[in-house]
């Protein structure tokens, strides 16, 4: 199984910059100071320059700058500077006078000046973070993609028994069933269908959305065979299927659908299928009777939360992924950005 083992590496790089940071400050301040009182400094000053870099780049600019919110970002970036600024200047008067001072000093508007105007600095500096942490995490993801995806096509190949030799084989038995059972043709025809989208489609990164709605309409057809009674079933399509989209993020719910939603033996199975484009993103949702003694719902978890992972992997955090009971309903929403 193939894995990615560089998980840690983002969390390692930080704490080797801001060690090699603390080396530095401590050899600057040893010129002046004594080795503990370097050692405090250092220590200070990196914790007070890392709040400064991570209230940036983890509160201040995804909650503000990124939602449009500029001049509350600049706002807000000069209340945190000058109370950084403020708290760094008073912490270091307090740990100099409690620790190595022989007589207190009082504290200056001047010392605290220097302390916001050093606190710019490095907000700036936080930039350049920012960027390197947003370059290895794409780098990250991108590898673990690829060994999905690479781990995925090893399992299609070890599942792959001469396919189109089925083909042929499916083909031909499609045609003479064709004559004496037009109905088990077509599931046949479905069946075949199905079988080339796993070969030829499925290992692709983007596939049609219309490719993708056939093959969920081919999975119907066939899963309605095992139910005993006619399932109430309408499949609502408002999109374009010219657009493209990952292979299989929309199976998960169809499947939970027929694997835990149904009562095969019941007449009264209700199933709406909802697929909408609207303003680039798509949303799907799935809605389903519930069978009278359901699984529970942990039985159903282990897919969606592999869908879910995926997901995080593609979009990162811009997708919404709901499953929830609803009386004798059980709903499951999806909503994806489109290319």
């Amino acid at each position: 199984m193939l894995l990615v083992k560089n998980k840690p590496a983002i969390t390692q790089l930080q704490w080797m910059v801001w060690g090699f940071v603390f080396l530095v400050i401590t050899l600057s301040l040893l010129a002046m100071d004594s080795f503990w009182q370097a050692i405090t400094y250092a220590l200070l000053n990196t914790a007070f320059y890392a709040a400064i870099v991570y209230g940036n780049i983890l509160w201040l600019f995804p909650r503000l700058y990124q939602k449009g919110r500029v001049i509350g970002y600049v706002l807000a970036v000069i209340l945190f500077l000058l109370a950084i600024g403020a708290a760094r200047a008073f912490v270091t008067l307090y740990a100099y006078n409690l620790l190595f001072a022989k007589h207190p000093e009082p504290m200056s508007i001047k010392a605290i000046a220097s302390m916001v105007i050093g606190g710019v600095m490095i907000f700036l500096l936080s930039f350049v973070l920012r960027i390197a942490l947003a370059y290895f995490t794409l780098k990250q993801q991108s590898e673990e993609i690829i060994a999905q995806k690479t781990q995925a096509e090893l399992n299609l190949l070890k599942s792959q028994v001469q396919p189109h030799f089925l083909f042929n084989t499916l083909n031909n038995i499609y045609y003479e069933a064709y004559l004496e059972a037009p109905r088990t043709a077509s599931l046949i025809e479905r069946l075949s269908n199905i079988m080339r989208y796993f070969v030829d489609e499925s290992p692709k990164q983007m596939v049609s959305l219309g490719t993708e709605i056939q093959f969920l309409e081919n999975y119907i057809e066939l899963e309605k065979i095992r139910i005993r009674y006619d399932t109430d079933l309408t499949f609502n399509k408002d999109c374009d299927t010219t657009i493209d989209l990952p292979p299989m993020l929309l199976m998960t719910f169809v499947e939970n659908i027929f694997k835990h939603g149904i009562d095969k033996s019941s007449s009264n199975n209700k199933i709406e299928i909802t697929l909408m484009q609207q303003n680039h993103r798509l949303n799907f949702t799935t809605s389903n009777t519930l069978p009278h003694n359901p699984l529970s719902t942990s039985s159903t978890g282990f897919g969606v939360e592999n869908l879910r992972k995926r997901l995080e992997l593609l979009y990162g955090d811009d997708f919404d992924l709901q499953v929830q009971n609803k009386g004798d309903l059980y709903v499951a929403k999806l909503n994806i950005p489109l290319a």
